[in-house]
């Protein structure tokens, strides 16, 4: 007789997940999205801000001086939306706004960007770290590999793989 978690060392690719699991993985998704996301909102929140001025000031943060278009590859919305919210950060001075020598427009957080960025960012690293020390670094890289295949194939190559590193309960 096969033991419960035989199901989850299958090899890849020859694992079929039966309704009930996809069902319960979509329930877990929706409620750590929520709890994840439910801080930074908080702050975001105090600036009158939502998600989507959260998304661009991490990417931009993250990406000093990529373009409008590398933006809008990434975040998948229109020009519309994100000149509303490119706008309203650019004039209550979060991001700055440069042309370079070919023309095109090039995205930096200002100071208090990255003041902005560097609190929403350690908020939710506190909720990633938890969850990473409770699960172990075996279930970190199986983790890992899970939201990659998530990802649409362009949009992996976007996210650099993690460096390799010890596991963390290792050193405590």
């Amino acid at each position: 007789m096969a033991d419960s978690g035989s199901s989850a060392r299958q090899n890849a690719g020859s694992y079929f997940p039966e309704d009930g699991e996809l069902r319960q993985a979509m329930e877990l998704l929706f409620f750590a999205y929520r709890d994840f996301t439910g801080e930074a909102d908080t702050l975001l929140a105090d600036f009158g801000f939502g998600r989507a001025h959260h998304r661009v000031i991490y990417f931009v943060g993250s990406h000093p001086g990529m373009t409008v278009s590398e933006l809008l590859g990434i975040l998948k919305i229109t020009k519309q939306s994100l000149s509303r919210v490119l706008s309203q950060l650019i004039s209550e001075g979060f991001i700055l706004q440069r042309t370079d020598d070919t023309d095109r427009r090039r995205l930096y957080l200002t100071a208090q960007g990255g003041d902005l960025e560097r609190r929403l960012t350690e908020r939710q690293s506190r909720w990633i770290a938890a969850a990473y020390r409770e699960a172990g670094a075996q279930a970190v890289e199986g983790f890992r590999a899970v939201l990659r295949g998530i990802i649409n194939e362009e949009d992996r190559k976007r996210v650099t793989p993690p460096e390799r590193h010890s596991d963390p309960s290792a050193a405590e």
